[in-house]
């Protein structure tokens, strides 16, 4: 197969991957809205077109695509027109130009029914307020999008429960929503819309209410949710920290406008212009950086089988006084010093007999911030380990310190 060959199905499997997409998306409140598209189209800032119009542009020529099984996060100040931007996506609000496609349809062309029933079906919505009915208990709100649609109450109610169970909420199925603390209520939010199991979830600054302890709880438990179900979810906050915490790739908007699309760690460090540079210049970057992006691979490696006489030649060599000890297939299994080596050749014994076992290992995807506390406290740098255990690299005191600067 040939290089463009290739490049062709590349093209076409990221394509496939986008769930949804906005093309050139505009929404404009106002009657004189050729004029104000002049004049945007111009390059006419959001105050001086209503000066000279009338016209709200909210949003104007949008454009991204949102992989499916992601995290994407729209972070902008007030006025930025972050929430009028996800209600287009499920067509509260109609663009007044422009094109949202959701797995290759444009959703601008579907009939009233056919529009319900998307709502119904493909995407659900978690607002600020939570929007749960208090005449109606826990398993009675979680349950309600299936009621609508019909579902026979036993299987729905089985389902709402599994969804209840999910969110931490076990046991308080039957309590009335009054009696629920701010937290609760979120994941009772939360519950009641994974229980339809749309495609993508759309979050409107659901945790901005909560106070700071709960709002990080609830992001963690966002997290822990959609790496077990894999649901796309386009999350809008104001908070840059959580945007970068949660999302893979974040969109900042200013004035109705995308400034810049990036995964977090890129936009740390390459900002599209002064605006997003100023606009981050505060974020935790422990809370940016990961594992990954400062572990470096260990100086010396030495094998079970390996003599004590070898691993003291290998750290001689390599000037460190000690080496992490692998299996035959790099899985990490302790950490032997100069002097444990010293003693085992003095005993007879092997490295496995010497070697330290109970040193803690961290995972690459895991935040620096979540660290912190092991680095302080480790005698020696990091194990960093896959899902099977074998050994991918360390993290030394130094470069986690290196990372805050």
């Amino acid at each position: 197969m040939s290089n463009k060959e290739q490049e062709t199905q590349a093209r076409t499997r990221d394509m496939d991957d986008i769930i949804i997409e906005a093309k050139n998306v505009s929404k404009l409140y106002g009657s004189s809205k050729t004029e104000a598209v002049k004049l945007l189209a111009a390059g006419a800032d959001k105050d001086e077109v209503y000066k000279k119009t009338g016209v709200i542009p909210a949003l104007w020529d949008i454009n991204f695509q949102v992989k499916r099984g992601e995290i994407f996060v729209i972070i902008g100040l007030s006025g930025s027109g972050k929430s009028t931007l996800i209600r287009c996506l499920n067509m509260l609000n109609r663009p007044t130009a422009g094109s949202i496609i959701f797995d290759n349809k444009d959703l601008s062309k579907l009939s009233k029914k056919e529009l319900i029933e998307f709502r119904r079906t493909k995407v659900a919505m978690v607002f600020q307020s939570f929007g749960l009915m208090n005449h109606r208990d826990v398993i009675g709100n979680v349950a309600f999008g299936l009621e609508v649609r019909n579902v026979p109450r036993a299987e729905r109610e089985q389902k709402a429960m599994e969804m209840v169970e999910m969110v931490g909420l076990g046991g308080m199925e039957n309590q009335q929503i009054s009696a629920l603390s701010g937290g609760m209520r979120q994941r009772v939010g939360i519950a009641r819309a994974l229980t339809s199991d749309p495609e993508v979830m759309l979050m409107d600054e659901p945790f901005s209410a909560l106070d700071p302890l709960v709002r990080s709880d609830m992001q963690f438990e966002l997290l822990s949710i959609q790496r077990k179900l894999g649901k796309t979810i386009i999350f809008i906050t104001h908070d840059i920290n959580e945007a970068f915490k949660l999302g893979d790739r974040v969109a900042i908007m200013r004035d109705g406008k995308i400034i810049q699309v990036d995964v977090p760690e890129r936009m740390s460090t390459n900002p599209a212009d002064d605006y997003v540079k100023k606009f981050i210049e505060g974020v935790d970057k422990t809370k940016v950086f990961n594992v990954k992006h400062v572990m470096v691979k260990p100086a010396c490696i030495v094998r079970m089988k390996d003599s004590p006489d070898y691993a003291i030649n290998l750290m001689r060599r390599n000037e460190t006084s000690s080496a992490y000890v692998v299996d035959n297939t790099m899985g990490f299994s302790g950490i032997v010093t100069i002097d444990a080596a010293l003693r085992a050749i003095n005993s007879g014994e092997s490295i496995s007999h010497v070697m330290i076992t109970d040193t803690p290992t961290i995972a690459q995807d895991e935040f620096i911030s979540d660290i912190l506390p092991l680095a302080a406290e480790a005698r020696f740098p990091l194990a960093v380990v896959d899902e099977e255990n074998r050994l991918k690299g360390i993290v030394s005191r130094a470069s986690v310190l290196s990372s805050l600067i």
